[in-house]
Order: structure tokens, then sequence, then C-alpha cells
């Protein structure tokens, strides 16, 4: 990579932008980071980059009105878009505004790097290898979800699945994983990748839900230069960077039956266009595609392509809820604990006795991630009876405010501040009032701030408050970050 290449970095996330700088800063980049919309309009006043990586969401003007204003200024500089946004229409504005790319977060740094090369393949520059960037890809690729169970002993119904699992994983037949939201469909299809002759190729997984019809065809077919407004270069889909490797096709019952008729034209020919290309792509990739959606009623009701179906069809794995294995429970909350504990150094050591019994109790609706969920925010918390609360209630050992778990907003036994200790039993019914609403309130901002990854910012935006309401409200309640050693060491 040559070294004289210089990246704008706009990402208000401290720790999201200083792994962003690292990692590219690593790979050979000179990198100028920057953390809101008024450097970076200050910086591309008084500089040309070669790219730029920009966060949709950042403190005003937003990234939106950035990515406009780098457009006006020079259109040859590419600009890729950052995003966890959810709402489609968000995308399709910013790639209407002149976006080169885009990164659906999280991401996989070797997926940033690929996209990098692509956007500063221009005049002058080394076409990047694409043989190259593909051994790169399965080299750097991150595990993902790959650690989500662990090598433990399993429940019948898992063993089964890993048994059939190991028979076809060789095969390179198309594999349809079904089950419930949060089982761990997209822990199957990592394996069914790692136990495969494919194993040291690339593992390219998308969710079809995520985007609109348009941008996903793009995503996973590519594009040719001018193709539609925004396509200043050409692009390769997922599935040519996933040649001789997998591609796993997640939430596969929401495609739309006109990206349907194209993917049953890969599985049958084993080639496709780009859009707006005149040549025919071949490609060598094993399809695993998951859904928790009955695609057989989808096909009756005219919203699935019964001829895909057939095709993807050869071998139908089911992966069961959580509820249907109980006996995976505890080594699943050991593993998740030790999980933890290692990444926020610290936190709590064992999962109290009263928990794991509700934990054996419950249903689940959310499955393994659910669970994974809930011990994550024990162990940083080491407060069971918040967790409990979700779960139907605090057993009388926890509620107790002399029992060994902490109350609500302590650690070790000491409370934050800002958090009362347990009211006596003839409180007047304000006080009692007062302290459920600060208990809830408390919950709200913590589940903002854990959905959003602790950046203040997009969780203000979430929970519709202003950003220094949000700040006094999480220093009145008490909240910590647990990015920060200290606070639960």
């Amino acid at each position: 990579m040559d070294n004289d290449c210089t990246v704008l970095v706009i990402e208000d996330d401290d720790d999201a932008r200083e792994a962003l700088c690292e990692f590219l800063a690593t790979a050979g980049y000179r990198v100028r980071p920057l953390r809101d919309g008024v450097e970076a309009l200050a910086a591309i006043a008084n500089s040309r980059p070669h790219a730029v990586l920009l966060d949709l969401v950042i403190p005003e003007p937003d990234g939106f009105e950035v990515l406009r204003r780098i457009r006006e200024r020079d259109p040859r500089v590419p600009v890729i878009v950052m995003s966890a946004l959810s709402q489609a229409e968000d995308v399709v504005r910013a790639m209407k505004l002149g976006a080169t790319d885009y990164l659906p977060k999280p991401f996989d740094v070797s997926e940033l790097n690929l996209v990098l090369r692509r956007a500063l393949d221009g005049p002058g520059r080394r076409p990047p290898d694409v043989a190259e960037a593909r051994a790169a890809a399965a080299v750097t690729a991150e595990p993902g979800d790959g650690d989500l169970l662990p090598t433990t002993p399993l429940s019948g119904p898992m063993e089964r699945v890993w048994s059939l699992v190991n028979r076809i994983a060789d095969t390179d037949v198309p594999v349809l994983l079904i089950g419930e939201s949060g089982v761990g469909k997209d822990v199957i299809a990592r394996r069914i990748h790692a136990t495969s002759h494919r194993a040291g190729r690339p593992f390219v997984k998308i969710n079809c839900a995520a985007l609109p019809g348009e941008l996903l065809e793009s995503e996973l077919f590519g594009h040719e230069k001018g193709a539609f407004t925004g396509a200043h270069a050409e692009k390769p889909g997922k599935f040519e960077l996933a040649h001789r490797g997998t591609i796993f096709l997640d939430e596969i019952g929401e495609m739309d039956p006109r990206l349907q008729a194209k993917l049953l034209q890969v599985l049958q020919d084993e080639e496709f266009y780009r859009v707006g290309g005149k040549r025919p792509v071949r490609v060598d990739a094993r399809v695993v595609v998951a859904t928790n959606r009955n695609l057989e009623a989808a096909i009756r009701q005219g919203t699935f392509r019964e001829d895909l179906f057939y095709r993807l069809n050869v071998v139908t794995i089911r992966v069961p809820p959580l509820r249907e294995r109980r006996e995976e429970i505890g080594p699943l909350v050991r593993h998740f604990v030790e999980k933890y504990r290692a990444r926020y150094r610290g936190g709590l050591e064992e999962i109290p006795a009263e928990v794991m019994e509700r934990f054996h109790a419950y249903d689940w609706p959310g499955n393994v991630r659910e669970l994974e969920n809930l011990v994550r925010r024990l162990v940083v918390l080491r407060d069971p009876a918040m967790v409990l609360g979700e779960l139907g209630g605090t057993p009388p050992a926890l509620a107790n405010a002399g029992s060994q778990a902490p109350p609500t907003g302590a650690v070790n036994g000491v409370h934050r501040p800002g958090e009362a200790p347990a009211l006596p039993e003839d409180a007047p019914l304000k006080d009692v009032a007062r302290r459920a609403a600060r208990i809830a309130e408390r919950e709200a901002i913590l589940r903002a701030l854990m959905r959003t990854g602790w950046n203040k910012r997009k969780a203000a935006k979430r929970l519709q408050v202003s950003y220094k309401a949000l700040l006094y409200k999480i220093k009145d309640c008490g909240i910590v970050d647990p990015r920060d050693a200290a606070t639960i060491e």
C-alpha cells in the first residue's frame, strides 16, 4: 500500500475512531481523526484527502450535510459512509448525495480494507489484485459470532445439528438454516464453512433485510461505473468477494422476488451480471441461507419463489430454540462470564444460584442472543436484581437489602452517586414513586447505551433527549461506562 494516502476518519465515538485510526495506520495510511462535522468541514476546506470515512450520525452538522459539502467542493474524493442506522432510506439518501460506498456497522476490518482499496483505485494507482485482496480477507477476517457456542457437552438436539453439519460440510450443496431469531444460525453457517475444503477462503455474510432491493442487488452482485447516480467506479459484489469461499445470506425470506430470480440464476448457472453490466461474471461460491420465517407459507402468499425454495432446500437444518436445550444454559452462562470478564478486565465472577434458577425456568424468546446480553449486563453491572426484573420479578433473597447481591446501583455493596439505599417499609408513597421512576429511568438509559455501544450521542437521540440532558442523567443515576476498567475493578 502506498504510504502517501491520507484518510480522514470522521467518527464521534472515541473508541471507534481510535480503533479505525489504529488499523488504518497499521495498513500504511496517513490518518487524520475528526470528531464532528465542524472539524470535518474545517479539515476539508484546508486540504484534499485521498479518501474520507464518514459516520452519518455525528454532532452538527451531521454526516449528510458533511457529505453534501464534500461533494460540492470536490466530487472526486471517495467518501465511504459508515452507518449503524437501520432505516434503509437513510442509506439511500447517502448514496444519492454521492457516497462512494458504505459500510453497515459493525463491519470487519477486512471489509474496510477491500472497500478502501476499491475507492483508491484511480488514475495513477495500481489496480488492486483481487486474489491478493481475497487472501487478505481470509487471513484478517474477524471471528464474528463464531465463538458464540462453547465447546462443552451439548444437548441432544444440538448434537444432531452438529452431526449433520459435519456430514454435509464438504459436499458444497446449498444449505437452508431455519430457526427463531437469536438461536445461532450464524454460528452454524460459520461452522459449515470452517469444516469444509473452503475454510481457507473468505466467508462473506450479508443480511437481506438490512437493505432495500436496489441497494441489496448492488451489494450482492456489484455494479459497473455509471450504472446509477453515485456509481463513480465499478464495484465487485459480495458474490465475487466470496469466490471459492462461502456466502451466507441471512434473512433470505425478506429478499425481493425480483432479486430471488437473479439468485436462482447464480445457483443454476454459477454466473450473473453486475448492475449495469453487459458481460457475465462467473463465480464459485458455496451458498448458505438462513431464515426465521416459514418459507412454505411465504410461497403460498406469493412472496417467495417456489423454484428458489426447492433449489435451496437440498439440506435443511433446524436450529432448536434455547428452551428446547435448557441443559446448555449452564455451560453457555459460564462461557459468557469468562468472555466478558476478559473483555472488561473484571466484573461479576459467578452468577448467583437464584439467578441461575430463574435462567433455567425462563422461556428465552430471544434465545442465545438474549442470554448473552443478560450475562454481559450482569458481569458489567454486578446487579442481579436489575436483570431479574426483566425475567419476571426478583427473588426475595436478592430483593432483601442485606443479601449477598448489591442493591440496584451499587458495586461491591457501595452505592453510586444518585442512588439511595432501600426505602423503609413505611416510606411515603411519593418517595416510593420517585424511587421507582428513577430505577425505570436508569434501566432505560442503560438499555439505550448498550444498544448503541455506549455512544452517548446516539443514545440521547434514541431516548429523544438532548446530549447534555443525558450526561446529567447518567451522572445523577450513577451509571458508569463498563469499558473503563477502573469503574468495575
